[in-house]
């Protein structure tokens, strides 16, 4: 990406709150001082409810960013519940045709993995709001470094094993509980071969195994390379037991490689990971 380039932002899952546009205004600067031009979605605050549009007009402001030639990446803003209502409405070969990278986390888990299924390219896991949040200055410099000149800190999360020693395989994945609204559609990746990377913000030990639980009767652990576990921010913080290490050993075997990260999460100092690309861990 070159500088002034014209970025889309968007809010695809809950609406935000008016009492965000202090935030959005200092990332627009933010964006602007960095050297890019952000253009926002007509869809970004709530309107109805937590509603920014409808499933159909939250899809139809995606698209325009997709088939705007001159804008080069889109930002996704929000997080929630909602992203996966505006899927059936995304037109996947326009998508594909555009090979511009589309940015988000949590709920956006869903449409980063769909946009994997339908048209094999990659998007970013990242919360781009964080470069205002908390202590922010060096996030801001490797995302520049990232976007303007094509440099990889960002995308480097530190990681250590927990079980085996080397993973290799496509990312896929993101936060567990959006990333399994895609069972049973047509937007759930292939999990043959892959790394599947899990975080977590809310749920506890009891709602944590029923996720891992549905994970294992799907088949799903037995057909990837490995696990790399990001942050699971509500059992963390409760200091639960078992600890998410424990759990995914005991739903996902003592056979399959697993890995930890602090730097992949809901954390506001967290980095990026791209999902729907190659990646080799090794101890």
């Amino acid at each position: 990406m070159q500088k002034r380039s014209k970025v889309g932002i968007v809010c695809c899952s809950n609406g935000q709150s008016h009492s965000n546009k202090e935030i959005l205004e200092n990332l627009q600067k933010i964006l602007t001082e960095i050297g890019l031009l952000p253009i926002f979605s007509d869809y970004i605050y709530e309107k109805d409810s937590v509603f920014s549009g409808t499933a159909k007009e939250r899809a139809d402001a995606l698209m325009r960013f997709y088939e705007g030639e001159e804008i080069k990446a889109i930002f996704d803003i929000s997080g929630g519940d909602l992203a996966n209502e505006i899927l059936p409405y995304l037109d996947f070969d326009i998508i594909a045709e555009a090979k511009k990278q589309f940015w988000g986390y949590s709920d956006l888990t869903t449409i980063i993995n769909a946009i994997y299924a339908k048209t094999g390219h990659t998007s970013v896991l990242f919360q781009i709001k964080n470069l205002v949040l908390g202590n922010s200055a060096d996030r801001i410099e490797l995302f520049k470094k990232a976007v303007l000149n094509g440099k990889n800190d960002l995308f480097s999360p530190k990681y250590e094993f927990v079980q085996k020693e080397t993973m290799q395989g496509i990312l896929v994945g993101g936060n567990i509980r959006c990333l399994l609204k895609l069972a049973g559609t047509p937007y759930w990746p292939d999990m043959n071969e892959k790394i599947l990377l899990l975080e977590s913000l809310g749920g506890q030990v009891p709602q944590i195994v029923t996720l891992l639980n549905q994970l294992k009767q799907m088949g799903v652990f037995e057909k990837i390379n490995g696990i790399l576990l990001g942050t699971f921010s509500a059992m963390e913080k409760n200091r639960c037991t078992p600890d998410i290490v424990t759990l995914v050993k005991q739903y996902a075997g003592s056979d399959i490689p697993i890995a930890v990260t602090k730097e992949i999460g809901h954390g506001v100092d967290s980095k990026a990971v791209i999902i729907g690309k190659q990646m080799v861990l090794a101890s």
